[in-house]
This record gives C-alpha cells, structure tokens and sequence, in this order.
C-alpha cells in the first residue's frame, strides 16, 4: 500500500510539473494582452469557478483554518505569482528560473526547523546535484549572468513564499477535503490579487479574447495550471511529504524549456540535455529513501 501511494504521488508531482513548466510559455503569451497582476486574477477567477462547478458544497472552517487558508494565497498563489513575475521586469530570466529553483531547498530547512520532516543526507546530496542540473538547464549554454539587486531579491523572495506555503500546506490538508482546500484557498487568493490589479491602475481589453491563441492560454492556466494542479499538488504532498514532492520542482526548468523549443522554436543546447539527466538523478537521490 505505502509503495501505491508513493507511486501516486511521483505521479501527481510529475503530472503537475509538467503543467506547470507549460505555464510559462502560456504565460509569455498574454503578458502580450495583459498585465502580471491581471494574468493572475484571471486564472484565479476561473479555477475557482470550475472548482464551484465540481464541488458544490461549502467547507466549514474554524476561524484558525481560516487564517490558514488566507495564508497559503498570500505565500503560494498572490505573493508568490506577484514577486516572480515582477522580477522577470527586472532580472534575467535565467536568475529568476534559479533562485525559485532553489525553493526546495528552503522548503527542506524550514520543514526541519519547523519538525514537520526531519533533514536528511541523501535530500542534501540529491538538491546539490539537481541544482547544478538546473543551473546548466535555465543557462542552456548562455551562461551570462548579469546581478540586478532588485529583480533578484524578488525573485529570492518568492522561492521563501513558496516554502512557506509549503509547509502551511502539509498542516492545513490533512483531515480536510484537498479540492474544497484549493477553492478556498483560490478564493483567498482572488480577494488579495484584486488590490494588485487596481494598483497597476490597466485596462483589461476583451478584444483579444476573442482570439483562439489567448482564450486558450488563460484556460490552461486556469483549468491546469490552477484548478487541477493545485489538487494533485495537494494530494501529492499527503503522499510524499514536503520535502520529496518540491524537490519535483527541480524537473520544471527543463520542461519550460523543452515546451519553448516546441511552440517558440527556442534553442536547446547539450549542456541542456546534460542538466535534464543531472536533475532526474538529482530527483532520485533526493527520494531514495522513500521509493
């Protein structure tokens, strides 16, 4: 039974990952049309929506679960989207992909100073070597690295909202329905986004939703990307612990990349490809332990 659900939940992980690491592409899409702040709204808005077309019901809640779950849209969902998008203005690209991909890593200290899951060599061994893959992966044989402070301090911050929200998470599911869990939290996530969006002071045009291209981009992102996503993320982490479904995260950069080359005839160079197989060993080792 342990070994089923291990297997589940790789494959959650895996399945959201992938997603994920397509959502960039999707998102440089729209941020054509539209602002950060109002992408984000919107993919909110709609999973949210489709969440209430599945389930219904309410999800009573004490008014500490309550403050929880405000916590967990303002760490994984507003602050988090906020901080790394806003960054992309800022810095490279390729310092951003890094310092989020180092998010495990903070997930994994803070999960240990916290006694939520305990730190363990082979998890160090596995994020070293998953790290130097993702290094090589998001440089994809550039290896210019130009320091903005700003960009990348933004960019730090939202790899500590995501381990934050990390940790919350594994408390906050257990006990509780996961999909009831990622409406309420989307919903908190909508109330705190809407201020970010008057602040850009933008306008949303509707013209260019009438374009297939970008109807669709916002339904991926927020039917996938946002909906089913933060289900399978949710259960994955009920199956695997902290610490082994965010070392998952590591595999995204390589998905992006490979996506860009798919849709945007972006390049990818052999020190990619050798990124891609020290990240998947990196991922191994990091879990070998519970396999």
């Amino acid at each position: 039974m342990k070994q089923k659900e291990t297997l589940l939940g790789c494959l959650f992980a895996g399945i959201t990952i992938l997603v994920w690491g397509s959502t960039f592409i999707s998102s440089k899409i729209l941020l054509e049309y539209y602002t950060p702040a109002q992408i984000m709204l919107a993919r909110f808005l709609l999973a949210y929506a489709a969440l209430w077309l599945v389930r219904p019901r309410k999800l009573p809640l004490t008014g500490k679960q309550e403050l929880i779950l405000l916590l967990l849209a303002l760490t994984g969902c507003t602050l988090y989207f906020y901080a790394e998008n806003t960054a992309l203005t800022y810095t490279l690209a390729s310092n951003v992909s890094i310092i989020v991909a180092a998010a495990p890593i903070f997930t994994a200290l803070l999960a240990h100073i916290t006694g939520e899951e305990s730190f363990r060599r082979n998890t160090l061994l596995g994020f070293l070597i998953a790290f130097a893959g993702v290094i090589l992966v998001v440089c994809n044989g550039t290896f210019v690295l130009k320091l903005n402070p700003k960009g990348d301090l933004l960019a730090l911050a939202a790899a500590a909202c995501w381990a934050c929200y990390s940790v919350l998470l594994r408390r906050t599911v257990q006990g509780l329905d996961a999909l009831l869990v990622t409406r309420r939290t989307l919903f908190w996530g909508i109330l705190t986004a809407i201020p970010m969006v008057l602040m850009e002071d933008a306008s949303f045009p509707i013209t260019p939703l009438l374009d297939p291209v970008v109807a669709g981009n916002y339904l991926f992102l927020g039917l996938l990307g946002s909906c089913l996503c933060y289900i399978l993320w949710n259960r994955a982490f009920y199956y695997l612990g902290v610490v082994t479904t965010n070392s998952f995260i590591y595999i995204q950069p390589f998905i992006t990349i490979v996506v860009g080359w798919l849709f945007l005839n972006e390049p990818i160079s052999p020190l990619a490809i050798l990124g891609a197989v020290l990240i998947t060993a990196g991922v191994f080792a990091a879990q070998r332990t519970t396999i």
